[in-house]
């Protein structure tokens, strides 16, 4: 009996095991196309990838405004903040698989950013930084301007202090297609969202503290006429961006140009500034195509220290200034005790109305300037990177002319185009050095210190003076000032200082 019970037992055991074994069990398996991290999604050729980052940083010098900088126009008195703390965190999504008609791939990064700057009133951020389709060549979506080159993150941590035309940190939406030549070689068309600074009406505001984007002149004073008279138009067409790059062992190269539609709203229907309401009926200036062009380059350098590179970009532009000035893109200026540097940033200046029969057309302004760094590193873990940018904003005679006279710095005819007082400069110059010093404790965390000194060269009213009743002769629509400066300081400075710990969830 007890044998028939032991061979019962053991043939119901098998028959079980057949039966269990009958039944589809799915396992995560790893996907090995794609390189690390990527995994089978059960029942699907599917490869996915989940990963992201978490960030802490403190920065000392910063002006009152952590992600503008030291010129974004706050005073800089005993009611600046000048330490921040910041945290940002992004969790990613990579998922891949093939088609008949190559690999598709589709790209999420979600996350936060927060700060405070001692008030504990700290600002949170719910942003997409990335969201795009890739198939084939094709990339669409919140990606990367394809006119980029130069890497700001890759040698600074104050991303957004320094000019540079860098997409990457926040994404920029594209709609490209990239044909690979063949040994490294390769080439993109691409329609991207327009770059835009801002379009200034002479007539529209009476001073330079009511441009259209807030800058260092304070807020708008007179949002309800410079929303629609001195603004761009709406958008017709995308900006269209062409590359060139090369990818070698010893490194990269690119060169890249960029078509701008620059079309203005309106002109004013008065000279009176500050009283111009919405007027279609008062005409618009001609539109006219902004343009940009770059050349860039990469070198790696191991014959100095495995990991070393060298990288600059060079850049000029007309009326396509955000090319140069991607973040930050308004009006430069920082208070330093009764002194005021500044400079003007826009795409196109212009003035003048119908009735008065003294229009102007639209001025592009012109920009150039370039970026580059070189990271050493002292051992795998350790490294250190020096960088820095010089950049130039020039307006042409008549453009000079109107804006010296919303300054305050004319003969107080608004829509004269006058020369204004002698002296009278609205171009200037911005440039900045800095190091970086990072310790890669482990292949996904680092901690690092960044030290950057920039410098804004001002542009000039002629007499020193901001105040219009500074300057003798000098009076006109408005004034330059805020707060309590009085005095035009040639050259302001400033030093930040910033301190990082980031982890990676993947490498």
């Amino acid at each position: 009996m007890l044998k028939g019970v032991l061979l019962g037992s053991a043939a119901g055991l098998i028959a079980a095991t057949a039966a269990y074994a009958a039944e589809p069990v799915e396992y995560v398996k790893v996907c090995s196309l794609y390189g690390a991290g990527f995994y089978y999604m059960p029942g699907t050729d599917l490869c996915i990838k989940v990963g992201g980052w978490v960030r802490a940083e403190a920065a000392w010098g910063i002006n009152g405004n952590l992600n503008w900088g030291p010129y974004s126009g706050n005073q800089n008195n005993r009611l600046t903040s000048n330490e921040a703390l910041r945290a940002r965190g992004y969790i990613t999504a990579d998922a891949r698989n093939q088609t008949e008609y190559g690999p598709v791939r589709s790209y999420i990064a979600i996350g936060l950013s927060t700060s405070d700057t001692g008030l504990q009133a700290p600002t949170l951020v719910d942003t997409a930084i990335r969201a795009f389709v890739q198939w084939g060549g094709m990339t669409a979506g919140l990606a990367q301007s394809f006119y980029d080159f130069y890497s700001v993150p890759k040698y600074q941590y104050r991303n957004s202090y320094l000019p540079a035309s860098d997409t990457g940190d926040a994404g920029w939406w594209v709609w490209a297609y990239t044909a690979q030549f063949g040994g490294g070689f390769s080439g993109t068309i691409s329609a991207e969202t327009r770059r835009t600074t801002q379009i200034i009406d002479q007539n529209a505001v009476g001073a330079i503290e009511g441009f259209i984007k807030p800058g260092p002149f304070g807020t708008a004073a007179a949002a309800d006429n410079t929303l629609v008279n001195g603004a761009y138009g709406g958008m017709q067409s995308p900006d269209v961006v062409g590359s060139l790059r090369v990818d070698q062992p010893w490194g990269a190269a690119q060169i890249m140009g960029a078509l701008h539609e620059v079309n203005p709203s309106y002109y004013s229907t008065s000279n009176l500034p500050g009283s111009v309401p919405f007027a279609p009926a008062g005409g618009h200036p001609d539109d006219r195509l902004g343009w940009a062009a770059a050349a860039g380059l990469f070198i790696n350098m191991p014959f100095i220290a495995q990991g070393d590179s060298f990288m600059a970009q060079g850049n000029v532009t007309r009326g396509a200034v955000r090319y140069l000035f991607h973040v930050p893109d308004t009006n430069w200026g920082k208070v330093d005790g009764a002194s005021e540097a500044f400079g003007i940033l826009s795409d196109c200046v212009y003035g003048g109305t119908l009735a008065a029969g003294n229009t102007t057309g639209c001025n592009l302004t012109t920009a150039y300037g370039f970026n580059a760094a070189y990271e050493h590193y002292w051992t795998p873990a350790w490294h250190t990177s020096i960088y820095g940018a010089w950049y130039n904003v020039q307006y042409n005679a008549q453009a000079n002319a109107m804006l010296c006279e919303m300054a305050g710095f004319g003969n107080g005819l608004i829509g004269s185009m006058s020369a204004g007082i002698p002296g009278c400069n609205m171009n200037w110059q911005v440039s900045g050095i800095g190091s970086r010093t990072q310790w890669n404790v482990t292949q996904t965390f680092y901690i690092g210190a960044d030290v950057l000194y920039e410098n804004l060269h001002s542009a000039r009213t002629g007499c020193g003076s901001i105040l219009p009743g500074g300057c003798p002769g000098g009076v006109g629509g408005g004034t330059v000032a805020f707060g309590s400066a009085s005095l035009v300081e040639s050259n302001s400075g400033n030093l930040v200082v910033t301190l990082r710990a980031h982890r990676d969830f993947l490498p």
